[in-house]
């Protein structure tokens, strides 16, 4: 392949070395919490099960995510990475993981279209072996513009709802080439990072940048799957009244059996104060509906894409647009009407100024799972056609037992009478 075109960060910043400072002090904090990842960095580090690989990321590159990247590089792999939203990288961590001998960083905060993509190809040009990818924008390159590279690509990793959901629908036409684990859909990533991370960090995001309240808010929560029921319950125990919006019946019923309000979002929009999508779909706010929102009301995007909040529409709409706060923007309604839209519509949790993310501990299970699955690859990616793949069982376990046992928490095991029982179709009443 041709060699890269787009630097690396050290490339970008006045003073690396001061970042890269900033940046190790940040995953040092982080690893302190992270006992799944310090457990499979003594196993890696001396079984080095990545030597010979390397492994293409587009991932959000922060703290937490940085220590997955370090544990690969430390297992052996050589490891190019970037960002996979254009406001989530922190320059800093991006420094620090450029100064390990076994990772390039190309990640670099706030670039436009043109750089972003232009950092996956130069992440590309290290010719991956595996990849590694939240929301899939790594996989579509490589099979759009790259396909001489797939034969020799074992495997790979998404870690994203919308992410598996393209990568389902790409396999659905026959054209996803090489195998990819659907880590978005294992117990262990979705009960926790999507329910747990995305309803607190998005909650605790919003809460910092416009420094409001949650009580006695209207809170419409776009979209009931795992990450919608997330933020509808954290923000219940905020004493918001929570309003859910559906298209699909079961999950609508779902929310009103949970007690939350159940509507459409034309109803909802004349009701809420704050808005939260969490759908993966596109245009679930539109013009129709901000037509009928009161004046002040939050706008914030927890679905991995900018596209859920239709923000050209927003913009004809409005007469003025300026900056409210940090990470707000006010959309200024020829009435007088003011709506307040967090982090350019993007994932609100990542994006916004002083967004964190998911807390550490959630983000440990979750990459705990995606280090195992990239060891699973090199170990046995001979045996995974091309297409999407669910998680095999036993490595979910493996990281839940990791976790217990790091919280001293003891369980129960079934008895041999009580397996035999439950393998058994002959006994009866």
């Amino acid at each position: 392949m041709s060699t890269q075109t787009y630097p690396p960060v050290t490339d970008h910043l006045d003073d690396p070395e001061s970042a890269a400072e900033e940046g190790r002090r940040k995953m040092d904090w982080a690893l302190q919490h992270m006992p799944i990842l310090a457990h499979l960095r003594e196993e890696f580090e001396a079984d080095k099960p990545f030597e010979g690989q390397t492994i293409g990321m587009a991932m959000h590159v922060e703290a937490k995510t940085a220590n997955l990247v370090e544990l690969l590089a430390d297992g052996g792999a050589e490891v190019a990475i970037t960002g996979c939203n254009p406001l989530s990288t922190h320059d800093d961590v991006s420094a620090a993981l450029d100064t390990h001998d076994n990772i390039t960083s190309y990640a670099v905060r706030g670039v436009d279209d043109d750089d972003y993509y232009a950092a996956i190809e130069s992440v590309i040009s290290h010719d991956p072996t595996i990849t590694v990818d939240d929301g899939m924008d790594m996989v579509a390159a490589i099979h759009e513009d790259y396909p001489e590279l797939i034969d020799s690509i074992i495997g790979g990793a998404e870690e994203t709802t919308t992410g598996v959901h393209r990568l389902r629908a790409m396999d659905a036409d026959g054209e996803l080439k090489y195998p990819v684990f659907a880590v978005n859909d294992t117990p262990m990533k979705r009960l926790f990072d999507n329910v747990h991370g995305t309803g607190e960090a998005s909650l605790a995001t919003i809460a910092m940048t416009t420094n409001l309240s949650f009580a006695g808010k209207d809170v419409v929560v776009g979209g009931f799957g795992y990450c919608g029921k997330g933020v509808a319950k954290k923000a219940a125990g905020q004493n918001a009244n929570v309003i859910v919006c559906e298209v699909d019946s079961r999950k609508a019923l779902e929310a009103h059996m949970e007690g939350y309000d159940v509507m459409p979002m034309a109803e909802a929009a004349k009701q809420g104060d704050v808005f939260i999508t969490t759908t993966g779909n596109r245009d679930v706010i539109t013009a129709e509906h901000f037509e009928q929102m009161q004046d002040g009301v939050l706008l914030a995007n927890a679905g991995h894409f900018d596209v859920e909040i239709n923000l050209d529409q927003l913009d004809d709409l409005a007469v003025d647009r300026y900056e409210a706060r940090d990470g707000v923007e006010a959309y200024e309604m020829a009435d007088g009407r003011r709506l307040n839209v967090l982090a350019e519509g993007r994932l609100v949790n990542l994006a916004a100024p002083i967004a964190l993310g998911h807390p550490v501990e959630v983000m440990d299970q979750s990459f705990g799972i995606q280090a195992v699955c990239v060891r699973e690859l090199v170990e046995n990616g001979d045996a995974y056609d091309a297409g999407v793949h669910e998680v095999p069982d036993e490595l979910d376990r493996e990281v839940a037992e990791v976790k217990l046992a790091a919280e001293g928490v003891e369980f129960d095991d079934l008895s041999d009478d009580q397996r035999e029982y439950m393998g058994s179709w002959q006994h009866g009443t």
